[in-house]
């Protein structure tokens, strides 16, 4: 197991942490990384956009004008698509973007961001929260006290701690479940922030 320097809610160091291999040490699959990133950005498409076609335009009952004697073309109904307010040609209709990703492709992409974002150095591990009241101030504080910068994702064991709370609101971070961590918010976030207790284990889980 690799192991870290495990800080406390002031930044200081305080002890050092063993990250197991299978989540943080592994070789970062990039192919499987952009097939589950594609799948959940696909999967969070509405699909609700809708043309109609002949069959469904109101009017057109009967031929606009006569078949012969007006020198015009020949027209039989007001709903073709070349009329004002008629159909449309191959239009778009409602469908599902959603993708089937093996549970296993899912977790592999997670462990090969999570260890791309750990070779690199941009995983940090607290000891503990330490929020007397839910704060943005005192998590904004934290978060720098702890040197990330940009984009932060913070891993939390529980959605209603004072920790979640405090960081929730703050423009420049996400904060996540352990239960919902996954690729797509790791690879968008320049750090990723644990708490001792929310870090993933090897059976999948939440300690």
């Amino acid at each position: 197991m690799a192991k870290l320097t495990m800080k406390n809610a002031s930044g200081k160091s305080a002890s050092s942490v063993e990250l197991p291999d299978d989540f943080f040490g592994i070789v970062p699959n990039i192919a499987v990384m952009h097939q589950v990133v594609t799948a959940q950005l696909a999967h969070r498409r509405a699909g609700t956009q809708s043309t109609k076609g002949r069959a469904e335009v109101s009017g057109g009952g009967k031929k606009p004008f006569s078949q012969k004697g007006t020198g015009n073309a020949r027209q039989g109904s007001i709903r073709a698509p070349h009329f004002s307010g008629g159909a449309v040609t191959l239009g778009p209709t409602p469908r599902k973007y959603g993708q089937r990703t093996p549970k296993k492709m899912v977790q592999l992409a997670l462990r090969s961001a999570l260890s791309d974002r750990t070779k690199d150095g941009k995983v940090v591990v607290v000891d503990a929260w330490s929020f007397d009241k839910p704060s943005a101030k005192a998590g904004a504080a934290a978060l720098a006290a702890l040197g990330t910068s940009g984009k932060v994702l913070v891993v939390v064991k529980s959605a209603t701690s004072d920790a979640a709370k405090s960081m929730r609101n703050l423009g420049n971070v996400h904060v996540v479940l352990t239960s919902e961590l996954n690729a797509y918010d790791v690879l968008c976030s320049d750090w990723v922030v644990f708490s001792q207790d929310s870090l993933p284990v090897v059976n999948g889980g939440a300690k």
